[in-house]
């Protein structure tokens, strides 16, 4: 870690900020939530079990915090998601599955086959749509030894077929910028590439991985190619620090939407940019927050409390997150103060005109 006057570590430098504003405490949203973008319990097949989760008494817990539903993403299948949404039992109104299948066997003969058994089985188990995550682009690799895109026409019956099915498809294409590129003095999630390095793809370029602007085309060319599939990206459509880009993205793709997801932390630093991107383009935000992890009681209603805050007041120069810690930057952020017809949009309205299960 880098020192600084008097020993001190950077990681133990904590300042309390003398600012004399207003703020507000918003315990409850002023409208009925639904989260589009949850993880309950394990989001892998092979991440450690961990403490079984208490569906009731989580589901309580959301209640509580005015949540009225929640979409959960799984990157399972097979036996494992067949036994996860058995445990979901008696709380499906409220809890709505997103799954994943075997990209890996993309090679196989039969890869359309099996992705149309697959989806069609699915789509009798009450399966919403597809969780898909950034190991396609940058961590699987095919028989030849190349990273598979997430534009591979290879997939293209997985969007096919999700179509026919009428699954949405919920795709995490990339991190934010700074993922991408070298860990110095200069990056911004400096204190977080430090602790967790396997977030980093920088200097991949030698291996065959793909630059952060190069997985950007070819977002774009996945949208372009499948027009009758609808495409959920999340953390603000993959590029939260560039919003005029993604407006440019969400004008070229109408099959394309977004969510909110861990992203309000980079938000927050640009209010007055943020504030017209989320009047203009009110139709094609989802709320989300990426919930889960263990998150409960006490935390969970301070995590949600943090979110709207940043949604609903004009409140300056405040902790994102707080449950975060530094991981999401060492920086404050401004709340953005929606007018309540964009809130109800961006709370409700949009999952349930989206989806039309709510």
């Amino acid at each position: 870690m880098i020192s600084v006057s008097g020993g001190m570590l950077l990681s133990e430098y904590n300042p309390v900020s003398m600012q004399c504003t207003q703020t507000h405490e918003v315990i409850k949203p002023k409208f009925p939530v639904f989260d589009s973008h949850t993880h309950i319990g394990a989001l892998l097949m092979d991440d450690p079990p961990g403490e079984p989760v208490d569906i009731g008494a989580m589901v309580e817990c959301l209640k509580e915090s005015g949540v009225t539903g929640v979409i959960e993403l799984k990157m399972f299948w097979g036996e494992p998601l067949k036994r996860h949404i058995e445990s979901l039992e008696g709380y499906r109104d409220f809890i709505h599955t997103f799954a994943t299948l075997d990209v890996k066997r993309l090679e196989e003969s039969g890869f359309a086959g099996y992705v149309d058994e697959t989806l069609k089985r699915y789509s009798e188990l009450g399966i919403r749509g597809l969780k898909f995550w950034k190991n396609i682009g940058c961590v699987l690799k095919d028989s030849s030894g190349n990273y598979i895109r997430p534009d591979d026409d290879r997939l293209r019956p997985v969007w096919e077929v999700a179509a026919k099915y009428g699954l949405f498809i919920l795709f995490h294409i990339a991190d934010p910028k700074s993922f991408f590129t070298p860990i110095d003095k200069h990056n911004e999630f400096y204190e977080a590439l430090c602790e967790n390095p396997d977030w980093s793809f920088y200097d991949k370029g030698s291996e065959g991985r793909y630059t952060f602007e190069q997985l950007m085309q070819q977002q774009d060319n996945l949208l372009t190619t499948n027009p009758d599939t609808t495409f959920i990206i999340p953390h603000m459509g993959s590029c939260t620090e560039d919003l005029a880009w993604v407006g440019s993205q969400l004008d070229k793709h109408s099959n394309m939407y977004i969510d909110t997801s861990a992203r309000i932390n980079l938000l927050g630093r640009q209010p007055y940019t943020a504030r017209e991107f989320f009047l203009k383009y009110s139709d094609r935000i989802l709320f989300g927050t990426d919930y889960g992890f263990g998150v409960g009681g006490d935390e969970t209603r301070g995590f949600y409390e943090d979110h709207y805050r940043f949604f609903e007041t004009f409140d300056e120069y405040f902790r994102p997150v707080k449950s975060w810690g530094w991981g999401q930057g060492r920086w404050n952020i401004y709340g953005l103060g929606l007018p309540d017809d964009i809130l109800k949009k961006l709370y409700y309205q949009n999952a349930s005109d989206l989806f039309g299960f709510l």
